[in-house]
């Protein structure tokens, strides 16, 4: 496995935006990384709009390369989510980036980047905290994240006490990130072979009967037929429909992989949630589930 450096004090870390634009002042986001130690280096995606996007496709694409490709740049982390990255993925040449690899850190959106580079490379990414989410981050989920980028323990155990786990065991490299981006991203050169994985999986703003449509899509391409474990992070700002779905989004996960034995654990403090833990991608993680416990451990 070809693991990034971990970072030190006085590296650079560039802040890109490869999807929607930011609206306000990030400048506290940027605090926060030289509270660490480390100098932003601010790209022009992260102050350009264009229509709903962060920049032209070609800004944010050239952004990207630039920051994967120059070697003063120690990591990357996206300034927020949104949508676009889909847009720009192929456009990315990942030569430099496969010999020197470096962190990229986001969620969301930048799920179709993770995937893309676990499909290609299985080069560990990091699902954490954006610079605008920064701003509402949780104490303890900017200190995973300063704990994943310079190299110190990510372990996570956490208990949940609102939907019952599968209870198990399982032993896998992990990916995942949004499900409508994973959903969106099926048969495409960014999608990811799931056999013997651990998949996380969280999402904000669906309607139950979309979240149902989206498993069945992963579950009819047999993507969950071979996990090893299934985690499931926040399921936030869910609408509902009327008459209703008839189901908790619990019971939608829980029906789609009823028939498998693998360990499922829900209450995952990592999605779009304020408490949202850095988890790093392409890492093999061990966990351990039972019905209200959970532990993941590089």
């Amino acid at each position: 496995m070809n693991t990034p450096p971990f970072l030190k004090k006085g590296d650079k870390i560039a802040v890109i935006c490869p999807a929607s634009y930011i609206s306000g002042d990030i400048s506290k986001g940027y605090q926060v990384l030289e509270k660490w130690g480390l100098e932003p280096v601010i790209y022009p995606s992260v102050t350009a709009a264009h229509h709903q996007f962060a920049g032209t496709d070609e800004m944010r694409a050239q952004d990207f390369q630039d920051a994967l490709d120059n070697p003063e740049i120690k990591a990357i982390i996206a300034g927020r989510g949104g949508y676009g990255c889909v847009r720009i993925i192929d456009k990315i040449n990942f030569n430099k980036f496969k010999k020197n690899p470096k962190w990229i850190v986001g969620f969301s959106d930048v799920t179709a980047i993770h995937s893309h580079i676990q499909r290609k490379f299985g080069i560990p990414t990091i699902h954490g905290q954006m610079v605008k989410s920064f701003l509402d981050a949780s104490e303890e989920s900017l200190k995973m994240l300063n704990h994943a980028l310079f190299g110190k323990s990510v372990n996570l155990s956490y208990s949940h006490n609102d939907y019952t786990n599968r209870s198990g065991k399982g032993k896998g490299v992990l990916i995942g990130g949004n499900l409508a981006i994973l959903q969106s991203i099926l048969a495409s050169a960014s999608d990811v072979n799931y056999d013997n994985k651990i998949l996380f999986i969280e999402d904000v703003g669906e309607s139950h009967y979309n979240i149902d449509r989206m498993l069945w899509t992963l579950k009819r391409a047999k993507k969950l037929n071979k996990l090893q474990g299934l985690i499931v992070g926040g399921f936030t700002d869910l609408k509902d429909s009327n008459p209703p779905f008839g189901q908790r989004f619990e019971d939608i996960i829980m029906d789609k992989v009823c028939e498998f034995d693998y360990p499922v654990a829900f209450g995952c403090p990592a999605g779009h949630i304020d408490d949202n833990r850095a988890i790093i991608f392409g890492k093999e993680i061990t966990l351990k589930v039972d019905k209200t416990k959970v532990s993941i451990d590089y």
